[in-house]
């Protein structure tokens, strides 16, 4: 077979290009830092790539949920926690009111208006907010949990429709994983009592300022006060209990999603990012053959005619 002068011009530099575009790719891998600079660059390593960013994305909106979890359920803990303290404190004072035999009429009436001060105080706690809602609202539009008279006006607790008692509690969630639900919320009626099912905390401590008053010569109402004051307590500490539970786990979802955060990024600079060292040297060894193929191309290659003529 008779190969020509031109068919060896062709197959050259049909090499030398190839050989060069190969040198131009690693260049552009090396300033970018990227393997992947188009999809024709890897279909499946660009996959790969996609379904890790999609997953990071969905991780970082999980941090983000258990960040602000974490803050409803902090404000709930603290406010349950100073809550506490103060229906310990109405709880002294009613076991005060009921000792009739030391009780005189100014002491009653002093232990009376600090009830009523606390009561103000427990109004107020309860009405903590955060982001500008309230933390015992529940699934309220409102800036508050309960008014001025104590009345709960935020969504939750017990409501009878059509003759049926129904529970109208929408529980405040939050997913931190995949396969996690996590609620940061308690509503009023479910800490302090349900309107719907007799006397709550507020309207408790309203009565023990009054009952406090006619405890002298009959406290019987104020010993009802003090046994209803005990399962508020109880009920309290059972939400305070509930609160730590679930910060408790929101922490330990925190630590899984930092630790999973950290484990997409390796996946993404697997896939993405170049072995700057092994590029440079492959560049290097690249070029040290185009140079090398230069050289023997130009010996290939015999000089024509216009080539003797210049």
């Amino acid at each position: 077979m008779r190969i020509t002068q031109r068919a060896v011009a062709q197959t050259s530099l049909l090499g030398l290009n190839q050989n060069l575009e190969r040198m131009g790719k690693l260049q552009q891998q090396l300033t970018s830092g990227r393997q992947l600079n188009a999809p024709s660059d890897s279909p499946t390593g660009t996959n790969k790539a996609m379904q890790v960013r999609q997953n990071t994305a969905a991780v970082e909106q999980q941090a983000r949920n258990i960040s602000d979890g974490k803050g409803w359920l902090d404000a709930a803990d603290t406010a349950l926690t100073t809550i506490l303290a103060q229906v310990r404190k109405v709880r002294d004072l009613t076991v005060q009111g009921l000792n009739t035999g030391s009780m005189q009429g100014n002491s009653a009436l002093a232990i009376s208006t600090e009830v009523t001060s606390l009561r103000e105080s427990l109004l107020g706690l309860a009405n903590q907010t955060i982001d500008g809602r309230p933390v015992f609202g529940g699934a309220t539009g409102g800036s508050q949990a309960y008014d001025a008279s104590g009345a709960f006006v935020g969504v939750g607790g017990l409501a009878t429709i059509g003759g049926v008692v129904t529970d109208m509690t929408v529980p405040q969630l939050r997913r931190v994983s995949d396969t996690e639900v996590i609620r940061v919320d308690l509503t009023g009626p479910e800490v302090f009592g349900d309107q719907a099912a007799g006397r709550d905390l507020f309207a408790l401590v309203g009565d023990i300022a009054g009952h406090v008053l006619s405890a002298g010569t009959d406290p019987t109402d104020l010993k009802t006060d003090l046994a209803d004051l005990d399962k508020a307590v109880s009920r309290l500490l059972s939400a305070s209990a509930d609160i730590g539970a679930r910060s408790a786990r929101m922490r330990s979802a925190q630590e899984v999603n930092t630790d999973l955060q950290l484990t997409l990024k390796g996946q993404l600079a697997d896939v993405e990012d170049v072995d700057l060292p092994k590029t440079i040297m492959e560049i290097n060894m690249q070029r040290t053959g185009y140079e090398a193929a230069l050289g023997a191309t130009a010996k290939a290659i015999q000089p024509t005619l216009l080539d003797f003529l210049r």
